[in-house]
């Protein structure tokens, strides 16, 4: 396909594009009006099926596919970030070198605030249906946390926890259950990730029915995906370097 070409199929495309937001755009509602269908849709639903925290109920509950796609997304990021960045023919992995001096109160600081910070993530993704927060928001945290350890000067301990392999699979088998939990709704009640578990009480931690276990594959996937996505930028920098010999 020619240039001009795909130059005028993008400028027909993004013209109806453009018209049919601006359509959108005069149709809106007044802001601070007193019609708000969403949410008079979304709220009861959530309530209905025992579930405080309403933004998860629409995540998890309301418009599951759409999350599962972002789950997509950052499972594809992932995959690409460790494809462009591994050793290329040019370069060579060597052992990370021992850093400059550290700060006492920096490593205290890390050593000190990695359980309680990995605490607060698990807190977070398991209450997601009851509280503000859930599976992505405590997913960074878990995998954000355990990177303290290379705040605290220690890359070393860091690799020594952080098995690569374990959470190379952990963000495989979080996207899967969602989408094989999907598939199985789909199969027992003709709606793909349908609410189709026991609801249990409004305010318990085993309620919300699908919300508790969708939270906690989310939880799985991204904390996993964080993880490897930092342990590339970490290998990168720190143990890549160019091979002897090579061409700069």
């Amino acid at each position: 396909m020619s240039r001009p070409v795909r130059l005028a199929m993008f400028g027909l495309a993004g013209g109806v594009t453009a018209v049919l937001l601006v359509l959108a755009a005069f149709a809106l509602p007044g802001f601070g009006g007193s019609r708000h269908p969403y949410r008079d849709a979304a709220v009861p639903a959530a309530v209905r099926h025992a579930t405080p925290n309403v933004i998860s109920s629409i995540n998890f509950d309301l418009r599951g596919l759409d999350t599962l796609g972002e789950e997509t997304i950052l499972l594809a990021s992932v995959v690409g970030v460790v494809v462009l960045l591994r050793p290329a023919a040019d370069e060579r992995v060597r052992e990370p070198r021992i850093g400059g001096r550290l700060l006492d109160g920096t490593r205290l600081f890390g050593y000190l605030f990695l359980p309680i910070t990995t605490t607060i993530g698990l807190l977070t993704v398991a209450h997601g249906a009851l509280t503000p927060g859930g599976g992505f928001q405590g997913g960074v945290v878990i995998g954000t946390g355990l990177h303290l350890l290379y705040v605290a000067g220690s890359y070393r301990a860091l690799k020594r926890v952080r098995h690569l392999e374990v959470f190379e699979y952990g963000e495989a088998l979080g996207a899967g259950a969602f989408a094989c939990f999907g598939v199985a709704t789909g199969l027992v009640s003709g709606a793909f990730l349908a609410n189709v578990l026991p609801l249990g009480s409004f305010g318990d931690l085993f309620s919300s029915g699908s919300v508790l276990l969708l939270n906690c594959s989310v939880g799985i996937e991204v904390a996993s995906g964080v993880m490897v996505l930092l342990a590339q930028f970490l290998a990168q920098d720190i143990e890549v370097e160019q091979a002897e010999g090579a061409k700069r």
